[in-house]
């Protein structure tokens, strides 16, 4: 049976990578560096997109396409580490993407599932149990769907076409499916499907690095 609302929750990008640090670094040379160091700072979408490329930008156009939130919810949600969830649009400058790039991506680390956690407690509290919270990210490890899960519970689900592909070809097959209208099949989020075939990690870096740096 079909949900009669769904809403999209978008994995962060790995702020501990190369293209992180293009944004990082007080001298900065791109459009989107020199903004963050303004007071205009830019949003999430457009600072992780550029952390990510195809792959965030997939996931933002097919939640863009798909999403049907419930009255007074917002339909697409990004986890990022340390605040939450946030809307794609919301706005964040360089101080608060060190903020950002300080927090490990780590089911143990309360500062990242403390404010997730509840976060997706009050969105949950606007989902029915008919409704689904859709995670576009990885599902080879537990950082994401285990403090989803205990949160949202059978409402948490992920595209089953995910499973055996690496991030690039998820990110592809996101922006076909959204130009074609193509919805992805939904199964739920139980426990974490270890290492599919052709899972990169990309994802997986930033928490792994961020441990060290802690």
């Amino acid at each position: 049976m079909s949900p009669s609302y769904q809403i999209f929750l978008l994995s962060p990008a790995n702020c501990a990578g190369k293209r992180a640090g293009f944004l990082l670094r007080k001298d900065g040379g791109s459009a989107l560096a020199q903004r963050l160091r303004s007071g205009a700072g830019a949003t999430i979408g457009e600072v992780f997109t550029f952390m990510s490329g195809l792959y965030f930008r997939g996931k933002l156009a097919y939640a863009s396409a798909f999403t049907n939130p419930p009255d007074g919810s917002v339909g697409i949600q990004v986890i990022v580490p340390g605040l939450g969830l946030r809307p794609p649009d919301a706005l964040i400058d360089l101080d608060g993407l060190r903020a950002i790039a300080r927090i490990p991506v780590d089911p143990r680390d309360r500062r990242y599932t403390r404010p997730l956690r509840r976060d997706a407690a009050r969105l949950a509290e606007g989902l029915h149990p008919s409704d689904a919270a859709v995670l576009l990210g990885s599902i080879a490890t537990p950082k994401y769907l285990e403090p989803l899960k205990a949160v949202l519970g059978p409402r948490l689900r992920f595209p089953r076409e995910f499973i055996g592909r690496g991030d690039m070809s998820r990110g592809a097959l996101m922006l076909r499916c959204a130009a074609e209208r193509r919805e992805l099949t939904y199964i739920e989020g139980s426990d974490p499907v270890h290492n599919p075939k052709g899972e990169n990690h990309s994802e997986g870096q930033h928490a792994k690095t961020q441990t060290r740096k802690e």
